[in-house]
């Protein structure tokens, strides 16, 4: 709900607000009228008999010219109007697929391609509130990080426990993208794709990647791939004889061509992730290739306050008149 609004149904009843002076006028002059000037030499013979009464007297204007400003502002018809929005989103069923082989932890992407590619996946999950949307991880085999889900909160909890070394490492493409198919080919919605992020050629599983993307194609499943790593040479993180984590500079390999096919196959597009800028850059371009559509229905509800101005004007005139019948009674 948006935040309410005050405003005049019959707002040009307020030009009556002008009259005010004019009024306040005309009780002046008619105050002169009724108590005319005595001009005398001098005042000592009536020494004390100005009472607090008297000094009191504007009072009864004050409430007369109040209650017809009120008035005015009840006749505007003041209200407070609410603003509702219905959204009816036909979302999107989407499965992220992420690489968490040992390759993802080089360090040509800021602290490394893992942490990069977290980073803005955490970040496109934000931009899709309307969306239902799942997680797959793989390295040597590959499991469902987090079922497809509208609960953005739980997966981005565990999107940020994805680490390396939780599975057999090496780089099953064709078996990540099989369990993402597999969660979404049952999917009721007319939008289902895949991302799938990768940083190197498939040696393992047992699945070929073509034909689990031939599947992802039999159940209308779009598949984005993106290819993760520098052109040439990275820093990539090995294990000395003695255990050590050490990094050193090695070709980086990319099975484009297959990340291709895969994408042209299922009606989708291959992109190539160089840093933390293009990765970004890619995420945001596939956020605008897959727009979710929204049909909002504004709905908007109005309270009256006219009465409370009415009220108050009300009880200045029955102020006034219980004042002139009483405390102010002769002097008026």
């Amino acid at each position: 709900m948006l935040p309410e609004k005050f405003f005049f149904a019959n707002a040009p009843f307020l030009v009556l607000l002008a009259l005010l002076p004019i009024i306040i006028l005309w009780f002046l002059a008619k105050y002169r009228q009724q108590y005319p000037e005595l001009k005398m030499s001098t005042l000592a013979a009536f020494a004390g008999a100005n009472s607090w009464k008297g000094k009191l007297r504007p009072i009864l204007t004050i409430l007369k010219v109040a209650a017809i400003g009120l008035l005015i502002f009840a006749l505007a018809r003041p209200q407070n109007k609410f603003d509702e929005e219905e959204v009816k989103a036909e979302g999107i069923d989407i499965v992220l697929v992420m690489d968490v082989s040992g390759s993802m932890k080089a360090q040509d992407f800021e602290p490394d391609r893992l942490g990069a590619s977290k980073e803005v996946a955490k970040e496109f999950v934000d931009s899709r509130p309307h969306d239902r949307i799942g997680l797959v991880v793989f390295a040597g085999e590959s499991f469902t990080q987090c079922p497809v889900t509208t609960d953005k909160n739980i997966l981005q909890t565990l999107l940020a426990q994805i680490q390396n070394g939780l599975i057999e490492d090496g780089t099953a493409i064709g078996m990540g993208l099989a369990t993402a198919v597999n969660r979404l080919r049952e999917s009721e919605s007319k939008s289902k794709i895949v991302v799938l992020l990768t940083d190197g050629v498939n040696n393992q599983g047992f699945i070929d990647p073509m034909t689990a993307a031939e599947t992802a194609k039999s159940y209308g499943i779009k598949v984005y791939t993106i290819g993760v790593g520098t052109k040439g040479k990275a820093p990539y993180p090995v294990r000395s004889l003695f255990g050590r984590l050490q990094y050193q500079m090695m070709e980086v390999q990319i099975d484009e061509e297959l990340l291709e096919k895969i994408a042209n196959m299922t009606g989708g597009k291959y992109f190539r992730a160089t840093d933390n800028n293009s990765l970004r850059k890619i995420y945001s371009d596939i956020d605008t290739l897959e727009k979710t559509e929204i049909e909002v229905t504004k709905i908007s509800r109005f309270t009256e306050q006219f009465h409370w101005f009415a009220i108050l004007a009300l009880c200045c005139l029955g102020l006034d008149w219980m004042l002139r019948n009483t405390l102010f009674r002769g002097i008026t």
